[in-house]
């Protein structure tokens, strides 16, 4: 009998931007994850312009990744549209589990995730403060952190995982133009992060950002934009592979409280 596997690797990539100019390029980087990875992250932007014939184009492409498991988040392209609901369809009918505001355990390690939103880091974050137009603003970066927390407190395991578009930190967003800031993410996204202790968050959005940081409290984001890991790794594959342990080895994956197959 063989042993159980006692690690978990993960791969994730976000802004994939798929269009009609996507096909077929995509398919060799969904092979190499199933190759590299146990279980795919994609972190946003999946969608040029938020069309549903663009997501039904994608789900082609990760055909190439097999059974690999493939959760996501959507991100501000994917909403361009008005059509969410129909690109969350066609991707769920492909067998990707959309995790936000969602508890996901693969083989012992928990996966909780949200869009997230803009509103800017520190001291220097937007306040609800003035305007309705502003309040609404910060109402919406508020919901999207209470979307990730509420999944990660449905997670038992003990290892964590978050997967998010907008940035919780400023360090993986540097490199842009600091006037876009405010709109690259949140550091209400933060506080989850540490309060939970997550193993690890990825995040993208930020495509002239940094490829890692850390929290105040040292948990590693991680920018997995595709073109911050072209510009990053340019003599590897652009995706980023993280490699937890797991406690204890289990084989099935989980969404809440219900129990679904290992693969897709």
């Amino acid at each position: 009998m063989a042993e159980a596997p006692t690690t978990l690797r993960i791969a994730a990539v976000g802004d994939l931007h798929c269009s009609r100019a996507s096909q077929g390029k995509l398919q060799p980087l969904f092979a190499e994850a199933a190759r590299l990875a146990d279980v795919l992250l994609l972190c946003g932007d999946l969608t040029d312009y938020g069309l549903p014939e663009e997501a039904r184009l994608l789900a082609r492409e990760l055909e190439a990744a097999g059974r690999l498991p493939i959760l996501a988040v959507l991100g501000n392209h994917d909403h361009e549209s008005a059509q969410a609901p129909e690109i969350l369809d066609v991707l769920r009918s492909a067998g990707v589990q959309m995790v936000e505001g969602e508890a996901v355990e693969v083989r012992g390690v928990g996966f909780a995730g949200a869009k997230g939103y803009g509103g800017g880091f520190g001291q220097r974050a937007i306040e609800p403060w003035g305007e309705d137009a502003t309040k609404r603003f910060v109402q919406e970066a508020v919901q999207e952190t209470l979307k990730l927390e509420s999944g990660l407190a449905r997670l038992g395991t003990a290892q964590r995982v978050a997967i998010l578009h907008y940035a919780p930190i400023l360090e993986t967003v540097m490199g842009e133009p600091a006037d876009l800031f405010p709109f690259l993410g949140s550091s209400r996204l933060e506080e989850p992060l540490n309060r939970y202790k997550v193993a690890a968050c990825f995040h993208g959005h930020a495509h002239r950002g940094r490829p890692e940081g850390r929290t105040a409290t040292g948990i590693p984001v991680f920018n997995v934009a595709l073109p911050v890991l072209k510009a990053a790794f340019p003599e590897r594959p652009p995706l980023r592979v993280l490699e937890l342990p797991v406690h204890p080895p289990f084989e099935e994956q989980r969404v809440g409280d219900r129990r679904i197959g290992a693969g897709r």
